[in-house]
């Protein structure tokens, strides 16, 4: 007969499976949870506060990124985690020709080998005005890589990512012929250039130009995310394109940063001045259609489980209206017609979680509604919208009447409504998602007069129930442009008024221990 097992090997084995799935008690993720879980308990007890314990004003736009505040066109880095914000780095002013037209902040991949020691720190890709793009480090501002992107022939403007921390896409502006040429007929066909780079270590995939020739005339606007490249046109319609797809059956050549080529009879270094990148992904037939819907202002979104998309319909008066389909057969799911019928200056808008639950959020001035989808019973093939679970601003029950007699018997008629979000309502401005504390975030405003208050809530992500509500100290101004982040235990609101005034409340938690301890 076999031998029984020593004590405890049956734990060993449960651990040793367990490891080989991920599970590992004493793993660095495991530990992290944990630490994050406790630190969304403290955040959300009654006696942690949030204390202001820093402003400042700026004549140019103020950005935050995970941690660091930027002051004058990022010439200024300020660490927002110490007790109180500090100056990691001030350079020199800049000249007009070095002006930093957007920014985005590049962290470390996990489990990766890296060619340099300054990889495997934060860095800051910035782009300029002269259409450089420059890695500089997050905690210095020193200039780790530098890149030339083009000449004259475009201008370079805007940095997003087509998948985070990975794939990098470099935009420019639309191109416009000059007025002479436009008044001589002279057609512009290219509308847009795009470079594509992977990122740590930053390497170059390619470039390619948008051309009316291939896309149409209609063309407004051209963006690429998560693989896709998804082209807009005038008439609301939005049209989407592999664009691995592209790259592989369009590329002419590689090309490495830092080498020499020749290229259309120039002779250069790649992502040096004055040659820049070569233009090595030339489309010269319309690439096979991926799929097209038209929505009003070209509002596309896909999401959810299995997939979906949100459009507007593409007429005015369906304004608020959205339509939730299957992306598989474009069938409209069953409750897909999203409509609050709001009253309002600022219109509801709708977008899918960002917790990848498949949920979607639904924000109306002062109803916030969290969908998901379902299959239907005995229908597997079509899905439901259903209601997760809503919020509610606070408001006073007031009745609204047209018409009111007062003491004399005098009848008085109204000659206005309130609308759904007037000031003097607590109204819904910013709702978000903090993904760390899983907790979902809102700013509601009231304002009488002049005087705007505002509180930040945090609700729980699961069920939507009130957790903490912080309220902000300044003034709110429901005309001035805002925003707000929720960043563990920080708290920030960024301010912009009229004549380019910007100015920045940092708030930090602050726990009670006197009434902990009791």
């Amino acid at each position: 007969r076999a031998a029984s097992r020593a004590p405890g090997a049956h734990n060993v084995c449960r651990l040793l499976t367990r490891r080989a799935h991920g599970f590992y008690a004493r793993d660095a993720g495991v530990a992290h949870r944990k630490n994050l879980g406790l630190l969304r308990k403290i955040v959300c007890q009654e006696s942690t506060k949030f204390k202001n314990v820093w402003t400042t004003h700026s004549a140019s736009p103020i950005a935050y990124e995970r941690g660091r505040i930027y002051l004058d066109n990022y010439q200024c880095c300020i660490s927002s985690i110490a007790q109180e914000p500090r100056i990691l780095y001030q350079k020199p002013k800049c000249s007009k020709a070095e002006k930093i037209e957007d920014a985005l902040l590049l962290e470390c991949p996990l489990g990766e080998m890296l060619p340099s020691p300054s990889d495997y720190k934060s860095s800051l890709i910035v782009l300029t005005v002269q259409n450089w793009l420059l890695r500089l480090s997050a905690d210095s501002g020193e200039i780790l890589e530098k890149i030339y992107l083009a000449g004259s022939c475009c201008k370079f403007r805007y940095l997003s990512w087509d998948t985070p921390q990975e794939v990098m896409v470099v935009k420019s502006a639309q191109n416009k012929l000059p007025a002479a040429a436009r008044q001589a007929s002279i057609q512009q066909s290219v509308l847009f250039y795009l470079a594509v780079f992977q990122v740590l270590p930053l390497s170059f995939i390619g470039m390619l130009e948008i051309n009316k020739k291939i896309f149409g005339n209609s063309v407004t606007d051209v963006a690429v995310s998560n693989g896709i490249l998804i082209v807009m046109h005038s008439m609301g319609l939005v049209r989407l394109y592999n664009f691995q797809a592209i790259s592989e059956q369009f590329m002419e050549q590689p090309f490495d940063l830092g080498h020499e080529f020749n290229w259309n009879g120039q002779v250069g270094v790649v992502g040096k001045y004055p040659f820049g990148l070569p233009c090595n992904i030339k489309i010269t037939d319309t690439p096979p259609l991926l799929f097209e819907a038209s929505s009003l202002e070209n509002a596309f979104q896909i999401g959810g489980y299995p997939w979906h998309y949100i459009i507007t319909p593409n007429k005015k008066k369906h304004k608020g209206v959205f339509h939730i389909c299957s992306l598989k057969d474009n069938a409209l799911a069953k409750n897909g017609i999203q409509d609050m019928k709001c009253c309002s200056l600022e219109p509801d808008w709708i977008y899918f979680h960002p917790d990848m639950s498949g949920r979607i959020i639904h924000v109306g001035p002062n109803l916030i509604k969290v969908l998901k989808l379902k299959e239907v019973k005995n229908n597997t093939d079509q899905t439901e919208i259903a209601e997760d679970f809503t919020i509610v601003a606070k408001r006073e029950n007031s009745v609204s009447n047209a018409v009111t007699v007062t003491a004399s018997g005098r009848v008085v008629k109204k000659r206005f409504n309130l609308l759904d979000d007037d000031p003097e309502q607590e109204t819904f401005k910013i709702v978000d998602y903090e993904d760390e504390l899983d907790l979902l975030s809102t700013v509601a405003v009231t304002q009488i007069g002049a005087d705007g208050r505002a509180h930040l809530d945090f609700h729980c992500n699961e069920h939507g129930i009130l957790l903490k509500s912080i309220p902000l100290l300044e003034s709110w101004d429901v005309t001035y442009s805002h925003e707000v982040y929720f960043d563990k235990d920080l708290v920030l609101h960024i301010e912009q008024k009229p004549n380019r005034r910007f100015s920045c409340y940092v708030y930090q938690m602050v726990c009670d221990t006197a009434k902990d301890d009791k």
